[in-house]
């Protein structure tokens, strides 16, 4: 038998695991919409004023093989050394059963956010065991299912204060022990707010001249107080008590909630959840009852079903952004909530007694280490400590940090004159002979006689994780199969098509996910030295320098965590742009009417004042009326915010216009990438007219949706802007920062660089195509059946559509409730509900889905 050559590439990421529909059913599905063929369907549907001149070339797209074979190299220029610098992030063991049951399973990575409770209850209950192990925890009465990062939570609860505190001062005390990146967050966050912000010694704080106060517990240096004096004052002079507490700290130390703290925040990265070289990690928010419609973020509720039934889900939402807009608590939309999940099965896999001994094997490490320093003649300079302490030790500083970095330890450099050391789980005894031997300290002394650093005042007295499910029985089986039962009461990726509209829930293959895991990405602390982190500085650079290929920018920053927080940092990077330019006046921002909810939020925290354009019946932005709002504004426009392709699922002609309109009147122009999957390989933002936009990197560029998080939001800019992007105290830069670490969740870039590699420029153009040709496939299957409400000048929709079930009210009295509660009743997944219009259905299949799955 001669041989016959296939042109079949089994290794064709691109053709043959990404992309969902083969060229044979593509044949099938354009001769459904009326086309000859996939070219012309996006050119009728692309505007060709829009158009990029070249394609994406980012050379040979590389196999699944290659791909694992250049991560390893490049995770082998990172130096996985111990990392004692503390700081808000510590070692911590990671239990294989929720590595490998949690994090590395899709069917808790691939799941949406929880709005449709019914296929939900799954993570529901797993969110609220978070919410339930901070409350006991803290002591406080309410917390909610995750925020980005400690600092954020800072902000976040900084802001908070002002809103329910009936003092009528104007600043805010942040004490001096907190850790540096949360005092600068919160110094970005209160700067366009008008909020004066002190740090000090809390011993001089003045109640009567501050609306709140936050305090570090422990503090950044190891030491810890209590703070019930502080609180009290505070309250006498009306105003709110913030404490910023390691959870894990409170297993052994006094509650804030006993402090009379109003909020407690903090970050829960110590429980299972590696450092990964600063994120993502779940932040935590608590605060007292009468607080609860202030907070910000998600929060998980028990409510009751139609058969009696105890169910979870979202509750208070009228807080929230996608309801309120500019009125809104926050911005928060993607929150932590993977993370959050991991943290919960943490603190169930340990229960309180297992989380108690943690700690206290923690702090006794902490207190061998500490007396071996004292007695060989060092300063540890404070009293009580958990688990950091800071050493004295004059001009020999860099001496000591170079002797532990020989022998492959990271210790914190304080001043000019001292040095920290924060132990963890992780710390064997071997370990801390390593420090000693670094400050010259020769001894072995492993059978000591432990005491106790904390003074009796601040041990904590009440209970903790009462509630049965901390309490059950934690064999390992037992522990496999409740994750099991809790996965199986959702809907993720795994089992059916999400096709939400807005949200791109496309594949996130395995092998993009694999290096996630892998200890060179995970173990990196993110304040470790620069020459110990050369991989991630390869992966961050390259990362950048493709996004900037695919959007037309000129620079990107990788700090924000969320869409909405690059938003945030993209507005302030507008206004430090006009600031620089002696405009101050500027805070007008033009946003349509259908943008979406974290658009008026996020230019309502950043000071600016939210005028909304009308919208044609079309669906496309009234240019009309934005070029009056935009004339009224004059020398007041900051900015616009705009969505490209438009939330109604189209290509606006008018997008030229619009950009031109803003810059005519010395305006910025942001367009949100939220649909930027609609555009990669065909347009780029920064070409069209844009200064700035926000990528979804978990939605265009893979990386899981978590259930709720995490997420990232990089910036891009034209080079006019570069230099005001968001700095950090750690890497520096003109503005402050906006996220915890320099580069916001870096663990979770890899998957959207190994996207980026295995599908290569040609590869991610093809997708671009086929997920406009799956919507349009849906939408023509559809349109007997429904309206489609909005379509472009040619009759096709971009990368979603909207189908209008509103008829059906009155013809069948079925609503667009009915509809999607008939949809999970058959094991699909509700496309998004009466957004941008009410009693609609918004379906976005992606590149990802199948012929087989769309029919």
């Amino acid at each position: 038998m001669s041989f016959t050559p296939t042109d079949y590439l089994p290794y064709d990421f691109a053709n043959r695991r990404h992309i969902g529909p083969s060229p044979a059913e593509m044949a099938q599905m354009l001769e459904v919409i009326g086309v000859a063929s996939l070219d012309q369907l996006i050119d009728e549907t692309v505007p060709k004023e829009i158009r990029q001149a070249e394609p994406l070339d980012f050379g040979k797209a590389k196999s699944e093989r290659e791909l694992l074979h250049h991560m390893r190299k490049v995770a082998g220029k990172n130096k996985v050394y111990t990392s004692l610098i503390g700081q808000g992030y510590y070692g911590t063991v990671t239990p294989p059963a929720i590595q490998r049951n949690i994090l590395e399973n899709p069917a808790w990575y691939t799941a949406y956010t929880p709005y449709q409770p019914e296929i939900s209850q799954g993570r529901l209950e797993a969110l609220i065991n978070f919410q339930t192990m901070i409350i006991d925890l803290t002591g406080l009465d309410i917390a909610n299912a995750s925020l980005l990062d400690e600092a954020t939570a800072c902000a976040e609860a900084m802001v908070m204060a002002q809103r329910v505190a009936k003092s009528k001062a104007g600043a805010f005390f942040v004490d001096h022990h907190c850790h540096p990146q949360n005092i600068a967050v919160m110094q970005t966050r209160a700067a366009p707010l008008g909020i004066k912000v002190i740090v000090g010694d809390p011993a001089d704080m003045d109640p009567e001249a501050v609306f709140g106060a936050v305090f570090q517990y422990p503090g950044t240096y190891g030491a810890v107080h209590d703070f019930s004096d502080p609180i009290a004052a505070l309250h006498g002079a009306k105003a709110i008590g913030i404490i910023c507490a390691d959870p894990l700290a409170l297993t052994l130390l006094k509650e804030p909630g006993a402090m009379g703290a109003d909020i407690a925040v903090g970050s829960t990265q110590r429980f299972g959840v590696p450092v990964g070289y600063g994120g993502p990690h779940a932040a935590y928010f608590a605060c007292k009852d009468a607080y609860k419609r202030n907070m910000p973020g998600r929060i998980v509720g028990v409510s009751i079903d139609s058969h009696g039934h105890q169910a979870y889900r979202l509750s208070l939402q009228t807080r929230e952004q996608h309801i309120r807009r500019e009125k809104a608590t926050s911005n928060v939309c993607t929150a932590q909530a993977l993370l959050a999940v991991m943290a919960s099965f943490y603190g169930v896999f340990h229960g309180p007694e297992g989380l108690k001994a943690i700690a206290q094997r923690i702090h006794r490490k902490t207190v061998r280490l500490a007396k071996g320093l004292e007695e060989a003649g060092f300063d540890i300079g404070t009293g009580a400590f958990f688990d950091t302490i800071t050493v004295k030790v004059g001009k020999d500083q860099a001496k000591i940090m170079q002797a532990a970095v020989d022998r492959q330890i990271n210790l914190r450099r304080v001043g000019d004159d001292r040095i920290g050391i924060s132990l963890d789980e992780t710390t064997r005894p071997k370990r801390v002979e390593k420090v000693w031997e670094a400050f010259g300290i020769k001894r072995k002394d492993r059978n000591f006689d432990p005491e106790y650093r904390v003074p009796d005042e601040l041990h904590r007295t009440s209970d903790y994780l009462t509630h049965p499910v901390f309490h059950m029985n934690r064999a390992e089986t037992e522990m496999m199969r409740y994750m099991r039962r809790l996965a199986d009461r959702d809907l993720a990726l795994d089992r059916a098509m999400i096709p939400l509209g807005s949200c791109t829930m496309k594949l996130n293959a395995a092998v993009e996910m694999m290096p996630v895991s892998w200890r060179e990405f995970s173990l990196v602390h993110p304040f470790a030295p620069r020459d110990q982190t050369e991989g991630y500085q390869e992966l961050i650079t390259d990362l950048s320098a493709k996004l900037c290929e695919i959007t037309g920018y000129d620079a990107m920053s990788m700090q924000p965590n969320s869409g909405a927080q690059g938003e945030y940092a993209g507005l302030l990077t507008i206004a430090a742009y006009h600031r620089a330019n002696g405009d101050d006046q500027r805070k007008v921002c033009l946003i349509p009417v259908n943008a979406h909810g974290t658009n008026p939020a996020s230019a309502q925290m950043c000071g600016m004042e939210v005028v909304v354009v009308k919208c044609t019946e079309r669906g496309d932005i009234d240019t009309e009326d934005f070029r009056a709002k935009a004339a009224a504004a004059g020398d007041t426009l900051a900015a616009c915010m705009i969505t490209y392709p438009s939330t109604h699922g189209v290509f606006e002609e008018t997008v030229r216009e619009v950009c031109e309109i803003t810059h005519e009147f010395g305006g910025q122009v942001y367009l949100d990438g939220a649909n930027l999957n609609a555009m990669v390989g065909l347009s780029k933002p920064g070409e069209i007219g844009s200064d700035v936009s926000h990528l979804n990197l978990h939605k265009t560029f893979c990386i899981p949706h978590g259930g709720g998080g995490p997420g990232m939001g990089p910036i891009g800019v034209k080079a006019h802007l570069a230099k005001h992007l968001p700095g950090h105290p750690q890497t520096g830069g003109e503005q402050g920062p906006v996220s915890a670490a320099p580069y916001g969740s870096p663990s979770i870039l890899p998957i959207s660089w190994a996207y980026i590699l295995l599908m290569g420029g040609a590869g991610l153009t093809q997708a671009t195509r086929v997920a406009i040709l799956n919507a349009n496939y849906i939408a023509k299957r559809l349109e007997g059946a429904y309206d489609v409400l909005y379509k472009g000048t040619r009759g096709h929709v971009a990368h979603e559509c909207i189908l209008d079930t509103r008829p059906y009210a009155d013809s069948a009295h079925v609503n667009v409730d009915d509809i999607a509660k008939r949809l999970m009743d058959c094991g699909f997944h509700a496309p998004t509900m009466s957004w941008p219009v009410a009693g609609t259905l918004m379906v976005e299949p992606t590149e990802s889905e199948t012929k087989a799955e769309l029919d």
